[in-house]
């Protein structure tokens, strides 16, 4: 079964944002990044669209959304921090052309230690025998 997970966008410094981190908003960039992700994604039979309920993730994957016409869903399976254990689970739930938005460190509990940049996408098959990368899709310039 093919899914893709999705790191979020640029969201500005970690250390410059004042408020509750969860609510840190993407930046220009990232904003840039999630409009150009339905066009990165073309070719996939995308149905269904799962996210981490940070905002920036949300931010990611509402532009995607709103060119499919799918509902956007919040599971904090997919929140910063979550482990490999948190995540399978919900990916047993899930079917082929799901969309995973998520943060960077849970992208390495699903693709491994590779480079994940923020913007960027890795298709991967989940299977018997885990989840196995298929390729990858660099974040947009």
């Amino acid at each position: 079964m093919l899914v893709v997970v999705v790191r979020h966008g640029t969201a500005g410094d970690r250390p410059n944002w004042d408020g509750e981190d969860r609510l840190r908003p993407l930046d220009a960039r990232g904003e840039r990044q999630a409009a150009a992700l339905p066009g990165a994604l073309s070719g996939l039979p995308i149905q269904r669209i799962l996210t981490s309920p940070y905002v920036r993730c949300v931010q990611s994957v509402q532009p995607l959304a709103a060119t499919l016409g799918v509902e956007v869903e919040v599971t904090a399976a997919l929140v910063e921090g979550a482990a490999r254990a948190d995540v399978m689970p919900l990916l047993a739930t899930t079917s082929a052309g799901t969309v995973l938005c998520t943060h960077g460190d849970v992208c390495h509990e699903l693709v491994g230690r590779r480079k994940t940049p923020k913007g960027s996408a890795w298709v991967v098959d989940v299977g018997a025998r885990g989840v196995t990368v298929v390729r990858h899709i660099p974040a947009p310039k």
